[in-house]
């Protein structure tokens, strides 16, 4: 995490400024406590990656075993202090998403050469240079990254700590990466002149990421796709959107949809799941803007 980013972080349980300890720094500060005086919350930073989560105890209850591996990779007494006292609090869960992110993460890898990647670029590349963008569902950060070569300050959000650690090998002094839940105020009242949200729908309720996204950009671009594949078992969201409701909801929130993705797409976006297997999506596409 760059200092300088804490002028934009806010504390997600009360929106208040955060005050940072820092334990370990070199370009970046490496390990460190992100403190909110208001509320007394603290947020670790591990790795270079700020955790901004409500409670550091449920992130680690269905990560259970990310957090016996955070914890050996921490260094400074106090912070694996913090980090033991977290995991002890955690919940007991069978549902432990270490793995299934470690997973995803490599698919990821494996599929940066989808062309559905240079699709976005492609048209990324024609939007004007903002002072403040960012992503959502980041992932990786393959778009994130690409974003930070002409925009001013970039931030990338996922909830994934072991697919920001990948994110985080590529360094730009312009680009900052958090893994937090997208429906949380990271950034308080900050105003976005671009934010990128791909394929993320089916792991948030739409309605709400749509008004949450809404009062991040005052004048901006919004660029959003999904397969609107939410069939996810017990985890699937309980309002899905469908292509036609989608531009129906951003229309009424203020967004004008350009022209040009009126009319619902489908972009080949390509997952190689394993050496055998492949994932093949038709993604829709959506630039609005206010």
């Amino acid at each position: 995490m760059f200092e300088s980013s804490l002028e934009f972080l806010r504390c997600v349980n009360c929106s208040s400024k955060l005050e940072l300890t820092t334990f370990k720094q070199s370009k970046e500060i490496i390990e460190g406590i992100l403190e909110c005086k208001k509320c007394h919350k603290q947020f670790p930073i591990i790795e270079k990656i700020p955790i901004l989560w409500d409670d550091f105890s449920i992130y680690l209850s269905s990560r259970k075993k990310l957090g016996g591996k955070l914890y050996q990779l921490i260094e400074n007494q106090n912070l694996k202090k913090f980090c033991k006292s977290s995991i002890s609090k955690a919940h007991k869960s069978n549902d432990d998403r270490t793995a299934l992110e470690e997973r995803w993460s490599r698919i990821y890898q494996n599929s940066k050469s989808s062309k559905f990647y240079s699709e976005i670029k492609k048209n990324i590349g024609l939007l004007k240079k903002s002072k403040l963008a960012l992503e959502y569902g980041c992932s990786i950060g393959l778009l994130t990254s690409f974003l930070a070569e002409s925009h001013d300050m970039v931030f990338g959000i996922d909830r994934s700590f072991s697919a920001l650690r990948i994110a985080k090998k590529s360094y730009k002094d312009n680009l900052e990466y958090v893994a937090a839940d997208f429906l949380s105020p990271v950034f308080g009242k900050s105003k976005f002149d671009l934010v990128l949200a791909l394929n993320v729908l089916e792991l948030v309720e739409p309605a709400k990421f749509l008004n949450h996204v809404s009062k991040q950009i005052t004048c901006g671009h919004f660029i959003i796709s999904d397969p609107y594949d939410f069939d996810r078992g017990t985890n699937s969201v309980k309002n899905p959107l469908d292509e036609k409701t989608l531009r129906t909801n951003l229309e009424k929130l203020g967004f004008k949809i350009t022209s040009k993705t009126k009319t619902p797409s489908y972009i080949p976006w390509i997952l190689k799941l394993n050496p055998r297997a492949t994932l093949n999506y038709k993604v829709d596409l959506i630039y609005a803007e206010k």
